[in-house]
């Protein structure tokens, strides 16, 4: 990397509930903190509790949602830092929004892949478990769809490997790419 301003961009990964997207966005924090980078995660549930609290889950508004983290994502990686978002952003117009809010040499698109089946068993927040009960209702895989990416820049299958194993991945793939 040259010197003055660190090169911001970000990586956005999408993916069912409970695929690893927040895991692996907090082994990659550690590993691009320890390499003296700036870099801020942008986690769907916690932005929902502050920017997005006005927000239900119905389709307008997951798509709202992805706006607002877009733009956020872009003013952080235009000043530098790397933005991880780590968003179910389950539509492909609400992620081709961002690559164009954000910019094409800015952005990618990473699908962390793991199977529904696989997920239920993760259910780490058990919305699964309330969704097949019928206590919740839009839940992304369930009764919402989930459109998987045609083309990601990066798939990253979370059944195979730990997620630090997941994280050497996607560094390395970002390298391939010219983001590192």
């Amino acid at each position: 990397m040259s010197e003055g301003k660190p090169k911001g961009f970000t990586i956005w990964m999408t993916g069912l509930p409970g695929s690893g997207k927040s895991t692996l966005a907090g082994v990659l924090r550690k590993r691009f903190e320890d390499s003296g980078r700036f870099v801020e995660i942008l986690d769907g549930d916690e932005i929902r509790k502050g920017l997005s609290r006005d927000l239900g889950l119905s389709k307008e508004d997951r798509e709202e949602h992805a706006r607002r983290v877009s733009y956020l994502a872009k003013v952080l990686s235009r000043n530098g830092v790397i933005s991880i978002v780590a968003l179910i952003s389950p539509y492909k117009t609400s992620r081709d929004g961002a690559r164009e809010l954000i910019g094409k040499d800015k952005f990618a698109e990473v699908y962390v892949k793991a199977s529904l089946l696989t997920c239920e068993k993760r259910d780490p927040k058990g919305l699964y478990a309330k969704a097949r009960r019928g206590e919740i209702t839009n839940m992304t895989g369930i009764q919402d769809p989930y459109e998987i990416p045609a083309a990601p820049d990066v798939t990253i299958d979370t059944e195979k490997g730990t997620p630090e194993e997941s994280a050497d991945l996607l560094i390395d793939e970002l390298e391939t790419l010219g983001f590192l």
